[in-house]
Order: structure tokens, then C-alpha cells, then sequence
């Protein structure tokens, strides 16, 4: 049942992201009630990057301990929390502990973490999964990474998470001796959500939930050796050739192996290995530190500043549209796969040029190029839409052929993941915290030069 297997696979995909990226989104509802604030994004950044624990354990296991460690049992242990920490998140996010005088979210921090730790160890865990799987799976694997993102967006929108509206308040003077005319001055008000920040948290529970019901399915199918192969043998004539010279009787007594023998080999291409060079290994290796580095860390630090100078609507399409292109580029990868490090290297060029303009843009704020233009708010909702959906095509067609590789290239690719993703956050950290080299103006109130 391929269809059913695509759905599953997709469904297991969701539980990737979906914790965090739903945090982010909600962010705008959440800092007008926690005490940090606007000042709660920087928190989330520092503890996302401690999580970066459980992959750093997961790829040190596979390194020292090769075959010992279950990825099946990690995966039932990561999505299982998350469940428990999106139900415990609805239930007490709103609580506060008193540390050196101070209101503090703790519960919210301690939560946080746990979800962070399940998206973080995802990285390591569910694509070495999926190689188990055919190659054609592993692309709808990425769909559903992909919507781990564009879910939770979409329901923020149609909660309305961060509308806002221009309004003309006036202020009378205080002073009773004499009394002054009042003054009218223009005032961002946000609009109350559609439905509750509980609410939310209870969707975030439930999309967990379905991906690990999804794994559970998925990892009771069935799996022999010809259905590891089955997607990849009409297409080489060399990979046909191995597989009738594995075929033959079936032996009835199976040789069982101990786990350190498994491990062993699944790290045997049981196909003949992609002749990559160590130069052309180190570029795809790049490409993946770069591509998440700026996908997960760079850019999505400045998204408010490159955005939102243009308007609430424009934000809020380029976070919707750059969502939808994440799922839309990996369909794209499913049927139109080009391996070409060639190709790949130019798209990931051109998305890193869109990428350096909203990055210029975010620099340039509060008042980037072509503001209050037409022009202007297409641009750079397009900017982040061909961002995001360039680089994500790049995403899913290196995983595919380091899936070609071994399972401990896919393990070291989402090491890379993490990586890259840690180096751009620490990068952006300082600058926008506590440099401040990003400034975000009142849209109803700010005045440019030009």
C-alpha cells in the first residue's frame, strides 16, 4: 500500500519541527503575557540551543557504541515527552516562579527545553529511521518536515496571532491649574486572538500525538530486504545486476547477528557507493552546515525586521507563503529529482542571494528600500518565498544522496543539521540582542527620510 505508506511517513515527518516552529509563531500572543516580554525570543534561542544536547548524545553513541544504541527506542522516548510537554505547556505556560526578585517563566523555560530537545534529536534519529524504508519514503519524510512548519502558521493566522491596527488616541494634559488642548497621536493596538494560546498548545499535542502514532505503525511494517531496495532497482542497471546476484533460495535457518554485527551492516551499501570525491563529500557537507545555518538561524532572526517595516500583511504572508514553499519544494524534489552537485550548488547560490536581501533588508530597518510601495511588500514576500523553497529543495535532494551513502552519512548529516543551525543562531544572538544592530520601528508612528 504505497499511498498508505507515503501518509504515514508524512504524518511521522509532522513530529519533526512542529513543537517549535509552533512556538515561534505564537510568540506574538505569549511576550504580552510572560514578564520577559520581548525579550522572551532570546531566551527561546539560548535554550533551543542547549536541547542541541540530545543529538550531540545520539551522534557520540553511534560513534563509540555503534549498533548498541535502538533508534526506534529514542524515537519512542523523544515523541512520547513531546506529547506530555505540549499537554503540561497548555496547562501551566502561564506560570511564574519569584528568582532574586523577579518574575520569571520557569515553567514555560523547563517546558520549552523538553520540546527543544524532541525537534533537536529528531535531526539524528528520523532519517537514520527512514533509510530503513524505500528511497522514495524519504521525500515524503521532508513533505512532512516541511509542514511541521506550515501547520502550526497557518492555524496562528486563523487565530490571528500579532494583528494589529493603527489608532488615533488622544491624550489630555493632567495638569488642572492649566489645563492644555489635547493632543491625538497614532498608537499600534493588537487585535484578541480568534481563539485561545491554550488552544494552540492542545493542537501542538495532538500533531505530536499523530506522528507517533505514525512511527508506531510504520515501525511494525514489515521490512525485508527487497523492500529496502525495491525504489531503487528499476533505475540503475548496475543496482539490478547486485540484486539478482543476491537472489536465491531462501535459507531456513537465518543467521541472527549481535547488534554491533547490525550496525555493521547497515553501513554497507548494499548498492554500489555514489564515487563522490572527498572534495565534492566536504561541499555536500557545506551546503547542508549552510543551508540550515541560514534557514534556522540566520534569517529567521530578522524576519521581523525585514518584514514587518512593510506592514502587518506583508509579515504575515511572508511567513505563510515561505512556509507552503518548504512542503511545495520537496513535492517539487519527488518528482523532479536532480542530484547534480552542479545544480545543487547554483540553487543554493541563488537562494542565499534572496537571502541576502532580506538579510540587507533587516539591516536596513526601520526603513528598507521601496517601503509603502506595492513594489516594495512583493518583493520581499517573493525574497523569503524563493528563499525558503530554493534552499529547501537543496535540503531534501542532499539527504537523498547521502541516503545513497550509508546509514552513518545520514546520522552525520543531521549532526550537520544541528550544527549549522547552532552556528547561526550564535551568530545572530549578539547582534540582535545585545548589539542591537537590528531595529524594529512602530509601524503607525515611524517617519523616514525618503
Amino acid at each position: 500500500m504505497p499511498l498508505y505508506a507515503h501518509a504515514l511517513a508524512c504524518a511521522f515527518g509532522l513530529g519533526s519541527w512542529v513543537s517549535i516552529n509552533g512556538l515561534w509563531v505564537e510568540l506574538p500572543l505569549i511576550v504580552n503575557v510572560l514578564p520577559e516580554g520581548w525579550d522572551l525570543p532570546s531566551y527561546l534561542t539560548v535554550i533551543i540551543q542547549l536541547a542541541n544536547l540530545g543529538p550531540l548524545l545520539v551522534t557520540l553513541a553511534h560513534k563509540f557504541c555503534p549498533g548498541r544504541l535502538r533508534e526506534n527506542l529514542v524515537i519512542y522516548a523523544v515523541l512520547s515527552v513531546g506529547v506530555v510537554a505540549c499537554v503540561l505547556l497548555a496547562v501551566f505556560w502561564k506560570n511564574t516562579t519569584v528568582i532574586l526578585g523577579q518574575p520569571h517563566s520557569t515553567a514555560f523555560f523547563i517546558l520549552t527545553f523538553f520540546l527543544a530537545l524532541v525537534d533537536c534529536t529528531s535531526s539524528v534519529t528520523f532519517l537514520p529511521f527512514m533509510m530503513q524504508l524505500p528511497a522514495k519514503y524519504i521525500t515524503t519524510y521532508f513533505i512532512g518536515e516541511g509542514l511541521s512548519g506550515l501547520v502550526p502558521g497557518l492555524v496562528a493566522l486563523a487565530q490571528g496571532v500579532g494583528m494589529s491596527k493603527c489608532v488615533n488616541v488622544s491624550h489630555v494634559s493632567d495638569n488642572l491649574t492649566e489645563p492644555e488642548p489635547s493632543t491625538f497621536i497614532m498608537e499600534t493596538q493588537y487585535l484578541p486572538p480568534n481563539f485561545s494560546t491554550e488552544i494552540f498548545f492542545s493542537f501542538l499535542a495532538l500533531m505530536t500525538a499523530i506522528s507517533l502514532g505514525s512511527f508506531i505503525i510504520l515501525n511494525r511494517q514489515p521490512r525485508t530486504f527487497e523492500l529496502s531496495t525495491e525504489n531503487l532497482v528499476q533505475d540503475s542497471d548496475a543496482v539490478a545486476t547486485v540484486c539478482r546476484g543476491l537472489e536465491g533460495p531462501m535459507d531456513p535457518n537465518p543467521k541472527t547477528y549481535s547488534p554491533e554485527e547490525e550496525e555493521k551492516l547497515r553501513n554497507i551499501v548494499l548498492l554500489p557507493k555514489p564515487l563522490h570525491s572527498s572534495y565534492q563529500l566536504a561541499f555536500i557537507y557545506f551546503m547542508v552546515l549552510w543551508v540550515n545555518g541560514a534557514t534556522n538561524g540566520l534569517l529567521p532572526s530578522v524576519q521581523t525586521f525585514s518584514c514587518m517595516p512593510y506592514g502587518n500583511m506583508a509579515y504575515h504572508l511572508s511567513a505563510a507563503l515561505s512556509a507552503v514553499a518548504n512542503p511545495v519544494a520537496c513535492i517539487i524534489a519527488m518528482f523532479f529529482p536532480i542530484c547534480s552537485l552542479v545544480f545543487l550548488g547554483v540553487l543554493c547560490l541563488l537562494g542565499s542571494v534572496f537571502g541576502g536581501y532580506i538579510m540587507a533588508m533587516a539591516a536596513m530597518s526601520p526603513c528598507p528600500l521601496l517601503q509603502d510601495t506595492p513594489l516594495g511588500d512583493a518583493i520581499i514576500v517573493l525574497s523569503w518565498v524563493f528563499f525558503t523553497g530554493l534552499l529547501s529543495y537543496v535540503k531534501v535532494m542532499v539527504g537523498v544522496i547521502l541516503r545513497d551513502r550509508s546509514h552513518s552519512a545520514l546520522v552525520w548529516c543531521g549532526a550537520a543539521v544541528q550544527a549549522g543551525s547552532l552556528l547561526g543562531s550564535v551568530i545572530m544572538f549578539p547582534l540582535v540582542n545585545i548589539y542591537h544592530l537590528f531595529q524594529l520601528g512602530d509601524i503607525c508612528n515611524t517617519i523616514c527620510p525618503f
